[in-house]
C-alpha cells in the first residue's frame, strides 16, 4: 500500500517533515480516501494521523563573531600626532648631535628623556637648552 503522496500532502498541510508523519493502522482506508487538505486536517484532529515528537537535542546557536582588537580603526588624536612629529624631529636632531660629537652619550640619554617628557617646543629651543646643559 503506497501512501507516500498522502504523507507528502499531510507534511505540507501540518507543516512538519515527512518523517514525522505517522498513519495509524486502523484508519488506513480513511487515509487512502482523503483527497483534500481539509480531509487531512480532519483526520489529524480525529487521531488517524499523528505527528512524531522531535528527537535529538536542540541546535546550539553559535555566537556571531565579535570584531577583533586588530580590526578597530580609531582616529589618532591631533595632540598625539603633534607629539609624534615633534618627538621624531627632535630625536633626529639629538642623534645627529651625538654623531657629530656635540653631545656625549650620557647627555644624549638625558636629552632623550627630556624630549619624551615634552620639555622642548622646537629645534631652536632644544639647541638653546642643550647649550645651557653643557
Amino acid at each position: 500500500m503506497q501512501l507516500a503522496k498522502k504523507k507528502e500532502l499531510a507534511a505540507k498541510v501540518l507543516k512538519v517533515g515527512k518523517k514525522r508523519i505517522l498513519f495509524t493502522e486502523e484508519n488506513l482506508t480513511e487515509i487512502k480516501e482523503a483527497i483534500s487538505r481539509q480531509d487531512i486536517v480532519d483526520l489529524h484532529k480525529a487521531g488517524a494521523i499523528k505527528i512524531r515528537e522531535i528527537k535529538g537535542r536542540k541546535k546550539i546557536v553559535k555566537r556571531k563573531h565579535k570584531r577583533g582588537k586588530g580590526k578597530v580603526k580609531k582616529k589618532v588624536r591631533e595632540k598625539k600626532r603633534e607629539y609624534v612629529l615633534l618627538t621624531r624631529k627632535l630625536r633626529g636632531v639629538v642623534k645627529n648631535m651625538l654623531r657629530i660629537g656635540q653631545v656625549e652619550k650620557t647627555k644624549y640619554l638625558q636629552v632623550r628623556k627630556m624630549i619624551k617628557a615634552k620639555k622642548f617646543k622646537s629645534k631652536r629651543h632644544l639647541g638653546e637648552s642643550v647649550g645651557e646643559l653643557e
